[in-house]
Order: structure tokens, then C-alpha cells, then sequence
């Protein structure tokens, strides 16, 4: 699946995409959450910026295949999209 994160998602990850195959997170249940436990292991240590991804994964709202996902139960898909987005700032 692809992961793709925004602003400071972004930042934090040190990317701006990651590529997860569903094999690394099946053993969790293949669930968003398991998705979200599983992140902030499998991005690059060097480059991230700001603060840890952990904790703006547990700021941010997601989006799988551009729907809404709140229900972090949710199964996924090799071939689903999630996005990655923080709270921002503004009007």
C-alpha cells in the first residue's frame, strides 16, 4: 500500500511517500492500526525533522483511498492509498 504523508506528517517521517507492503503489518491484523504501530518503525531515521512521527500520527486524520477513515479497526488492501494528515494551522 502506499502511504502518503503531508505538512508535518511529513516532516516527521523525513518522506513525503512510503510504500508498505501489507505482508509487514498482516501479522497485526492488517488493520489501520496495526498500519499506524507500524510506521514510525519503517520510516527513514535520518532527515525527519520536528516532533516524533508517533506523535503526529496520534494528532492526525487519515484518509484511505481519499474516504474518510476513522475507525482505525478497518482491514486494508495492498492496493489501498492512505494519506496522512496532520492538523493544520489557519484559515
Amino acid at each position: 500500500m502506499k502511504v502518503r504523508f503531508f505538512a508535518a506528517a511529513a516532516a516527521a517521517a523525513g518522506v513525503k511517500e512510503l510504500d508498505v507492503p501489507l505482508q509487514d503489518i498482516e501479522h497485526d491484523g492488517g488493520t489501520l492500526a496495526a498500519l499506524l504501530g507500524h510506521l514510525p518503525h519503517a520510516v527513514p531515521a535520518t532527515g525527519a525533522s520536528g516532533p516524533p512521527l508517533h506523535r503526529v500520527l496520534s494528532r492526525s486524520s487519515f484518509l484511505v483511498n481519499e474516504i474518510g477513515a476513522r475507525d482505525e479497526s478497518r482491514p486494508l488492501a495492498d492496493a489501498d492509498v492512505i494519506d496522512v494528515l496532520p492538523p493544520f494551522a489557519g484559515g
